[in-house]
């Protein structure tokens, strides 16, 4: 949910830098069904008809739909000016979710000060006393009174930013491919002048 207070955010930022929203629709993402099927999964999977029986596939299907949105997310890391930091973030999380087993630790003192409980079933954010990797782990909180107040990781962060640089630096005008020739001032050979 970090996530979602990185858009608005990325679409101030565009039009402060003198972008357009309708230049957005020239972002081509090439593999955004595998990204989207990626997070659609990972939203049914936390959702708690299906955390709550999910049971020991639950790590690894978190894992295979992490996956899914980095290799898509990598396919136009080279094309899309500011995905590199969604990587980075994205990469950052795997790594902390493989190291702990196929899930998110979560600090104690940041779940804490959340001050809700979490629901029965597989959860993306698991308390862990000493986890694998601990500073790439969900150790922040957004506070209560924001909206989809939840722990966050780094990597999180990381993508939140990418995510802004994406929409910021996509807004922005294309430039025109090459120099732009001047037209020529003599006539054609064989041409009175």
């Amino acid at each position: 949910m970090f996530a979602l207070f990185a858009i608005p955010i990325g679409i101030l930022a565009g039009y402060l830098l003198g972008g357009r929203l309708e230049h957005l629709g020239d972002l081509h993402f090439r593999w955004w069904w595998l990204a989207v099927g990626g997070l659609v999964a990972q939203v049914i999977l936390f959702a708690g008809p299906v955390a709550t029986v999910v049971g020991p596939w639950g790590p690894p299907l978190y894992v295979a739909s992490t996956v899914a949105v980095l290799i898509a997310v990598l396919r136009d890391v080279r094309a899309i000016p500011g995905l590199a930091v969604v990587v980075v973030g994205a990469a950052s999380n795997l790594l902390a979710i493989l190291a702990n087993g196929g899930v998110m630790p979560a600090s104690p003192a940041a779940v804490a000060a959340l001050e809700t409980e979490a629901g029965p079933g597989f959860s993306n954010s698991v308390v862990v006393a000493s986890p694998a990797l601990a500073p790439l782990t969900d150790i922040f909180v957004l506070p209560a009174w924001l909206p989809f107040a939840n722990v966050y990781s780094i990597g999180d962060v990381l993508i939140g930013v990418g995510i802004v640089l994406v929409i910021a630096l996509g807004m922005r005008p294309k430039r025109a491919e090459g120099p732009v020739e001047a037209p020529s001032s003599e006539a054609p050979q064989g041409e009175a002048r």
